[in-house]
Order: C-alpha cells, then structure tokens, then sequence
C-alpha cells in the first residue's frame, strides 16, 4: 500500500511543526516509491535553494532505496560514479542529511526530505516525520 497524500500532508505539518518549534526555517519534501513529487512544502523565510534540494535529496533516497546517510557514505567511496548519476537517472541525484525512506513493511513506498536547517535539525525534523507516521508506513 502506497503512502496517500493526505498522509503524505499530515506529515509535512508534523515536519514543520517541529522545525518552527527549533527555530528552523525549512523545505520538506514527500515522494512516492519512483521519486515522483507527492508534497512540497516551504516554510516562510527558507532558503530559496532548499526548494530545489529538498525534492532532489528525497527523490535520492527513493530511488536508491537507502537513507540520506548511507548514501553520503556511498557518494564519498566513489565521488565519480555519483558526479554521472543524474545523468543517468534524468534527475537531480543529491546526498543529504535529513532525508529518509518510508517503508510500508519491506516496501519502499516513498521518502521524506528536509533541507534549510542544520543537518542536525534536518535530520530531526525527518525522524518526527516517520515517527508520525503509522507503524506500518515507516522506516
């Protein structure tokens, strides 16, 4: 079962919710299983460019079916292979902090990301989005 777009809307005021209480100004973004856009939510006064990076960190992580962390560990063990993939995947391939997958049991159906924060506040403010998430739609 994929993850709805209400789901998908709740959790993006879950994620912001947080950020404000953090004193952060942030982007999140919500993807399907493929990478496709399913939320994009920018609070006031973030970073322009966190609209972009956002999208482009969880379409990442869905597509590779690994965590923002693993795959910054993937793009450090082989920098050239990654500097090629977004020619290969047709869209923008980006390794980040605060960006997961949501699984529905060992079904990836989709990843959330945040970008504007500290990665430390970004990474935060993802977890409280899986964390609201039923036990069935999470990571």
């Amino acid at each position: 079962m994929s993850l709805n777009l209400g789901e998908a809307q709740a959790v993006s005021v879950r994620m912001r919710e947080h950020a404000a209480a953090l004193g952060a100004r942030v982007t999140v973004a919500i993807v399907d299983s493929g990478g496709h856009l399913q939320v994009l939510d920018r609070m006031d006064g973030a970073p322009p460019l966190s609209a972009r990076i956002a999208p482009a960190k969880a379409s990442s992580v869905a597509l590779f079916h690994r965590d923002g962390s693993e795959l910054m560990g993937l793009q450090q063990a082989w920098p050239a292979l990654f500097a090629q993939m977004d020619h290969l995947a047709g869209t923008p391939i980006m390794a980040g902090a605060g960006s997961r997958l949501i699984r529905r049991g060992d079904a990836v159906v989709g990843a959330i990301a945040v970008s504007g924060g500290m990665p430390e506040q970004d990474d935060e403010c993802a977890d409280v989005g899986l964390g609201s998430l039923t036990p069935t739609a999470t990571s």
